[in-house]
């Protein structure tokens, strides 16, 4: 697979766009896509697919008129975002996040920083590297000289001066261009993967004044974030697709943000691949929970049982019923865990269930 997509990748003259983090990294790919569709022919990497496998079935779609190619490298060890990047020869790298991810196998947030800085490594002399601000693990593994290196978020070279959920955003660049964009999501933390994406458009040397055509037509991969109602005008949140500390907190905030007068029930399962700190990850999660005033919180898994949840579930499965047992018509319910968890099944059965 990996010579197949080499070989399709190394005749076309597209611009390749390599995208990877700790969290973030298909949202980021979902919005880049859909604000290069409408000004250039673009092949994008579909859902998730970011490993040895999904990488090359990205790169063999491309077709002799494609102009801009998003590819995705999720990684679980050291190397192997180097090895996605000899397949798929970006000229633009970008790091979504950098957080506590994979410690089961790389130990240190300075080697997921490590991993995630490869992309960087793997540029061409004159290529662009897009990071976020202010995260000094990656800032020790940008030792390129010869590469472009943009920064976004707070102090960045390019961060968000304004959100109006579901509405717009307004994004600030340093030398003073500034893009409004509607926006069809509500979550804050897709607003920074919409930052980081824009920097991607303006480095492939795409108009920014016609960012807003695509913008308005972002559609994420499932499980990100999605909102749907549920009886009694409450709503759901299904962010069930993974999770780690950083995003877990985000997503709680988010729950709290647009719950407005809704009592809150927060579904939280598993966080994995977090080694011997895992017990402390899930600990401060659960503070979390309590300092944002969560009502009511349902662990699933066993380490959820660190949450000191109010209620408790073994797996997916028994959640169902737990789930269904306490949500009440009005709520605004968050379901998030790890993959391993697949959660996504009491969400669909909240969407699909009667008022009680």
């Amino acid at each position: 697979m990996a010579a197949l997509g080499h070989a399709v990748r190394v005749r076309s003259d597209a611009r390749v766009v390599a995208i990877t983090g700790s969290s973030g990294k298909t949202s980021t790919k979902d919005i880049l896509a859909a604000l290069c569709r409408p000004v250039a022919r673009t092949v994008a990497a579909e859902g998730g697919q970011n490993n040895e496998i999904g990488l090359p079935l990205t790169l063999t779609r491309i077709e002799p008129d494609t102009e801009v190619v998003i590819t995705e490298m999720g990684m679980r060890g050291l190397g192997q975002i180097a090895e996605l990047c000899a397949i798929a020869e970006p000229r633009i790298g970008l790091v979504s996040s950098i957080g506590p991810v994979h410690l089961e196998l790389v130990g240190t947030v300075e080697n997921v920083a490590r991993a995630k800085a490869e992309v960087v490594e793997a540029l061409p002399a004159g290529g662009t590297a897009i990071v976020p601000a202010g995260v000094p693990e990656l800032e020790r593994c940008l030792v390129r000289s010869d590469v472009e290196i943009v920064r976004f978020g707070p102090g960045g070279d390019a961060e968000l001066e304004s959100f109006d959920a579901g509405e717009r955003a307004v994004v600030a660049f340093r030398d003073g261009a500034v893009v409004e964009l509607p926006v069809p999501f509500t979550a804050r933390m897709q607003a920074s993967n919409l930052v980081a994406a824009l920097v991607a458009y303006r480095a492939l040397g795409l108009p920014l004044e016609r960012a807003a055509e695509g913008s308005a037509a972002i559609v994420f991969s499932p499980w990100r974030c999605e909102e749907s109602p549920l009886p009694g005008g409450g709503l759901l949140v299904n962010d069930a697709y993974n999770a780690n500390p950083a995003s877990m907190r985000a997503a709680l905030e988010h729950l709290v943000e647009r719950a407005q007068r809704r009592r809150t029930v927060a579904v939280l399962g598993e966080m994995a691949e977090l080694g011997p700190d895992a017990p402390r990850f899930h600990e401060e999660i659960g503070r979390v929970a309590r300092e944002l005033g969560v009502d009511l919180v349902v662990g699933v898994g066993e380490l959820a049982r660190l949450y000191e949840p109010d209620e408790w579930a073994s797996d997916a499965t028994a959640a169902v019923g737990v789930v269904r047992g306490v949500v009440e018509p009005g709520d605004a319910v968050l379901v998030k865990a790890s993959r391993a968890l697949a959660l996504e099944v009491v969400a669909e059965s909240l969407a699909g269930a009667p008022a009680r």
